[in-house]
């Protein structure tokens, strides 16, 4: 019997389902003079700001996702900087007419950005041990609470590595404001986008992230001084998950620390006043229930073993690593004549299988339990159709006894998990599917995010918010792959959720689709100028 908890889950989740002829519950216009302000700061603190890199890590395509062949650098105050810039911070700024904003390494929903970043670091050349909140829009650390050398020496001989502690937290108020109950599925997918960014750009420092899956919420609330005085209850930040980055190295872990050391680290004094992000806010009350019941206790720490399959596919990019990530954006419109090879689109889904030692998924979140649905409109050498790619060969089984029965499975290529479903012009399917949008059909394909659901859920209700963590993941790849092969992609958080459903066939909630995401040749748009990224700290 499933318990009242995972009931009250799973109504958020019914609940937040976009149907034709209902949408989840949202403002339902712009309330622009009350959009929230997409930093946040604090008041009342030493701030450290940061340098810039000057020359972006060497290294090429291939290492955003290989650890081989890449010796690790130190852990100065330069390295870290470059390892935010590279995950958290600004990309570029937009402007059009009087309207400017800013675009970040990290993608979001509706460019919003509801997480926010905290380091865990020991004293270093040029700042002091702490805790510290990284200001993405000021390229600065806000000192929140000292960490002494006492206490880092206890931190680095539990793990038995020098590095440091990496938390992300989430706004929900961020999101809601324009999306309304459904937002709280888009802060997990940007938790998750932003762990995936975190990870890669630590690869290209010769670091390791690797999530911490021990912690509970609470304590990692502590630790990063999320329950201290301050917040606006409707503004206040919800604890995610907290990270050990070190230098690559084939050794376990742990994934937790002691009590005693928790302890010490909640119990630091901490300073700083949140910046209020909004004159007013609206109260989605079932968003702050959902969070509530996926909370997550202390656990047992677990190491997840993904295998050592080999790269299917042995892809080039005319991009380095850095060039790649700094390009990074969502498209907004393709156009419909674009196509990719049937290489690069192979190339782009076996990115997204999860493997031993190669980054993001490596950071360890959980069991790979999301699949992709395919909707192929133009792709060289392959029938346009309907597709499905398996990134758990355990699934396999299961999915194909509630799918369709007419349904071909034909595989696609030996000793790789993609399957022909059925042939035929799939194009107005998948705008259909996503909320009547036309960068689902016009792109070269575009597909769904389909989730081992309902025993997941039953058996850890926190994992309800992993489930978007990882489609978020999946999509920071993407995004990635789209640049480095020439194209590009771009989320999609609005779908009628059942209605994916049923083209597979599925009848209840043993698997549900959870993310979007289109790729094809984008459609520039003139009217808009872009700036450099930190043009507004010129003379810093």
């Amino acid at each position: 019997m499933p318990s009242q908890k995972n009931i009250e889950i799973i109504h958020y989740h019914e609940e937040t389902k976009h149907h034709f002829d209902r949408y989840a519950k949202s403002p339902g216009y712009m309330d622009w003079e009350n959009q929230p302000d997409p930093f946040r700061s604090y008041e009342n603190t030493t701030v450290f700001p940061l340098p810039l890199l000057k020359e972006d890590p060497s290294v090429g395509y291939q290492n955003l996702y290989r650890r081989s062949g890449k010796s690790s650098q130190p852990f100065t105050i330069k390295n870290i900087a470059g390892f935010l810039e590279l995950s958290l911070g600004l990309s570029a700024w937009k402007a059009a007419g009087t309207s400017r904003w800013s675009l970040r390494m990290n993608p979001s929903s509706g460019n919003l950005h509801p997480s926010e970043g905290y380091l865990i670091i020991s004293q270093t050349e040029s700042i002091a041990g702490g805790v510290y909140h990284y200001n993405a829009m000021m390229h600065s650390l806000e000192l929140r609470a000292g960490v002494s050398s006492a206490l880092w020496h206890h931190i680095t001989s539990h793990f038995e590595t020098e590095g440091f502690l990496i938390g992300l937290s989430s706004i929900f108020w961020r999101e809601s404001w324009k999306y309304g109950e459904r937002a709280f599925r888009y802060c997990n997918h940007d938790a998750g986008h932003a762990l995936a960014a975190l990870s890669i750009a630590a690869n290209l420092f010769g670091w390791k992230v690797t999530y911490l899956n021990g912690f509970s919420d609470e304590a990692i609330e502590g630790v990063l001084g999320l329950n201290q005085e301050g917040y606006h209850p409707l503004e206040k930040e919800h604890p995610d998950l907290l990270c050990l980055v070190y230098p690559h190295q084939e050794k376990t872990i742990s994934r937790s620390l002691p009590n005693e050391i928790i302890s010490a680290l909640i119990d630091l004094p901490f300073s700083g006043n949140p910046n209020q992000l909004s004159p007013q806010k609206i109260d989605w009350e079932i968003i702050y229930k959902t969070a509530d019941l996926t909370r997550k206790a202390m656990t047992a720490e677990h190491i997840f073993n993904y295998g050592n399959r080999s790269w299917f596919t042995k892809s080039t990019s005319q991009f380095s690593a850095p060039e790649i990530i700094r390009k990074r954006r969502s498209a907004t419109s393709f156009d419909s004549n674009g196509s990719v090879t049937r290489a690069q689109f192979l190339s782009m889904l076996d990115k997204t299988i999860p493997r031993n030692t190669c980054c993001p998924f490596d950071a360890g979140l959980m069991h790979p339990s999301t699949h992709l649905i395919l909707f192929v409109h133009n792709v060289e050498d392959i029938s346009p159709g309907l597709y499905f790619f398996f990134r758990n060969d355990n699934d396999i089984n299961a999915i194909k006894q509630i799918s369709k029965p007419d349904f071909m499975w034909e595989q696609v290529e030996e000793n790789f998990p993609l399957f022909f479903l059925k042939a035929g012009n799939f194009r107005q399917d998948a705008m259909m599917v996503s909320c009547h949008q036309e960068i689902a059909g016009f792109s070269a394909f575009s597909l769904g995010m389909i989730s081992k659901f309902r025993d997941v859920v039953k058996k850890e209700p926190f994992r309800y918010r992993h489930l978007f963590w990882e489609t978020g993941m999946i999509g920071q790849v993407l995004y990635l792959e789209a640049e480095a092969h020439g194209v590009r992609g771009t989320g999609i958080g609005c779908f009628f959720d059942d209605d994916v459903h049923d083209i597979m066939g599925f009848k209840d909630n043993q698997y549900q689709s959870l993310y979007h995401f289109t790729i094809g040749v984008p459609v520039e748009d003139p009217r808009l100028t872009t700036y450099p990224p930190y043009f507004h700290l010129k003379g810093r």
